[in-house]
Formats: structure tokens, C-alpha cells, sequence
């Protein structure tokens, strides 16, 4: 158990100069994977509890605790039930006694934040319907990549505010971006969530934006980001969310009207021929692959972050 619990729930919690110590953890990771990598995490156990399908985060979260000295175990939300069979409070109160790390994937926010309030050891958001903190952090190491330190930036997120759209316009607000929401007028972020990054871009004086006017707001990015339309626990809209978001698919037309050297991104699984065309997906300005890699090297890296 670490002397102060710390969780990972939302990077809104977090302070800018937090955000660059674990993205400059991550880089020093990446860059010396295998070679010297800080057992940290090493006799240690992290349970992941994960009620949504999952790719990468399940893979990377493994890996990273695998490549920390830890052994991670997995547990399906069928497997316990939680919320049904045993309470969430009760769940956390349990694991906390045998393990010293809760990765929960969840539908609802409520859930890990009842997890970390009810549980003595770190709680990280693997991805809730509210935020995704771990994959704002892989974008932002990975535009770091291809940008450097340049204060300039305006990321323009396309699509749905969702999950993904939150935690990266959260991340702008914190460290100083410009950001943008281009997305149907029923769809922009809510109150709840535009109100804290307001106040965060306020201090460090990023500029966030919300229209409808994809053409006007992609003639000065310096990334485009969108992702899929439907989200997990959406799939009955399906249909009228494709309806409404026509005429916000990132393509070939959109991409030659944006500057040049313009980086495009999604968080992943793309429904390759809605919100993106396989031609931008697969083009020279995607960055999108590179992102999904660097999601195994800022987990390593919060893992550090709580057990430092």
C-alpha cells in the first residue's frame, strides 16, 4: 500500500506540472523499455475489472504492470457482478485487503469513483462514459513527438463529446492548447464539464471553443482528432446518431483544406467509412497507431506516478 492514496479518475484533477512529469516519465520509459525499467511495481498486484470490451487498455495495462515486476489479474464484470451481486463498496473493500492497484473500465464514472472513495489503495479511470484520462495522455505524449514543446497548438476533436472529446479538452485546458469541439448542435459538451475546463484554460490561457463549422475550424489545427459516433451502451442509437453526424466525417476533402502538416488522430476501434475514411486513417498525417503504442508507456508511467 502506498503511505498516500492517489487515483487517476480524471486529469481535471490534475496540475499542469503533474501532467509533464508523467508525460516526461513516459518518454524516458519508452525510450528505455526492457533496458532499465523500474521495478516499481515489483511482489505488488493490480486487479483490472473491466465491464466493456476491450483492445489496447487491456493489453497495455497487463503489459505495463507485467514489465513493472507486478502481476496483473483480470476480472470481467460478469465475473463479479459488481453493483449486482456484491455492491461496488463492498468490491472495493475486499480487493483493497489482497491487491494494491484497481484498473476499472466501466460504464458509469459513479462506479470508479465509488471504488475510489471506498478503497484504500489507487484507483485508476481505464475509461468511463464521462472521461478517458489515459488515452489524453497517450495523445499528448505522442503529439509531444511530433511538435515538441511548441505552446502553439490547437487540437480541433470532431465528432461526438464524449468520453475521449472530454479528457482531451481537459488535458488542452490544463497544459495551455487551444482546443476545439466540432460537433452537431444536440451533441456539445456538457455544463458539468465545460465549466472546470474553462476555469483550467482560464489560468493557463488556452482558448476552448465550441462550434459547428467544421471547415472554419480546421484551417488553423495543429491536430484533428474525432472518434467513432457511437459509443459503447449506444447502440441503440445508432442510426439517428449516423443521421446527425453527417457532414462531420474526416476525409480526404476535409484534410486537404486544413494546413499541411496537420496530425490526425483517433482514440481506436475506428469505423473505418463513418467518422473517418480509411485514406486519412492510413495517410502519412496519422498518428493514430503511434498513440495506441504509447498508451503501454504513460500507464507504466501513472503507475509510477502512485507508487512513487
Amino acid at each position: 500500500m502506498v503511505a498516500t492514496k492517489k487515483d487517476i479518475l480524471s486529469l481535471l484533477d490534475f496540475s499542469r506540472e503533474e501532467i509533464t512529469s508523467v508525460l516526461e516519465s513516459a518518454s524516458d520509459l519508452k525510450k528505455n523499455r526492457l533496458k532499465s525499467d523500474p521495478k516499481a511495481f515489483k511482489d505488488r498486484t493490480g486487479v483490472m475489472i473491466f465491464e466493456k470490451p476491450s483492445l489496447r487498455t487491456r493489453i497495455t495495462f497487463e503489459t505495463a504492470i507485467n514489465e513493472l515486476g507486478g502481476h496483473p489479474i483480470n476480472l470481467s464484470g460478469e465475473t463479479i457482478g459488481m453493483g449486482k451481486r456484491e455492491s461496488v463498496e463492498d468490491v472495493a473493500r475486499n480487493l483493497e485487503r489482497w491487491v494494491h492497484l484497481i484498473i476499472a473500465r466501466t460504464f458509469s464514472h459513479r462506479t470508479v469513483e465509488l471504488l475510489a472513495r471506498s478503497s484504500r489503495i489507487p484507483v485508476i479511470n481505464a475509461l468511463t462514459d464521462k472521461f478517458h484520462p489515459c488515452q489524453a495522455l497517450a495523445f499528448a505524449l505522442t503529439l509531444y513527438e511530433n511538435i515538441g514543446e511548441s505552446r502553439n497548438v490547437k487540437v480541433v476533436f470532431v465528432g461526438d463529446s464524449n468520453n475521449v472529446c472530454n479528457s482531451i479538452m481537459g488535458l488542452c485546458a490544463k497544459v495551455g492548447y487551444d482546443f476545439t469541439v466540432v460537433c452537431p448542435p444536440s451533441y456539445a459538451p456538457k455544463d458539468d464539464i465545460m465549466k472546470p475546463c474553462l476555469e483550467a484554460a482560464a489560468e493557463t490561457g488556452s482558448r476552448i471553443v465550441v462550434t459547428h463549422d467544421l471547415l472554419g475550424a480546421i484551417k488553423d489545427a495543429t491536430a484533428l482528432y474525432t472518434d467513432v459516433w457511437t459509443s459503447m451502451g449506444q447502440e441503440g442509437e445508432t442510426e439517428k446518431r449516423k443521421r446527425d453526424f453527417t457532414g462531420y466525417q474526416l476525409n480526404e476533402k476535409v484534410l486537404s483544406l486544413a494546413p499541411s502538416g496537420v496530425l490526425v488522430s483517433h482514440c481506436l476501434p475506428a469505423h473505418r467509412g463513418e467518422e473517418i475514411t480509411s485514406e486519412v486513417l492510413d495517410s502519412e498525417h496519422s498518428i493514430a497507431f503511434d498513440e495506441a503504442e504509447n498508451r503501454l508507456h504513460v500507464q507504466k508511467a501513472i503507475i509510477l506516478h502512485l507508487f512513487s
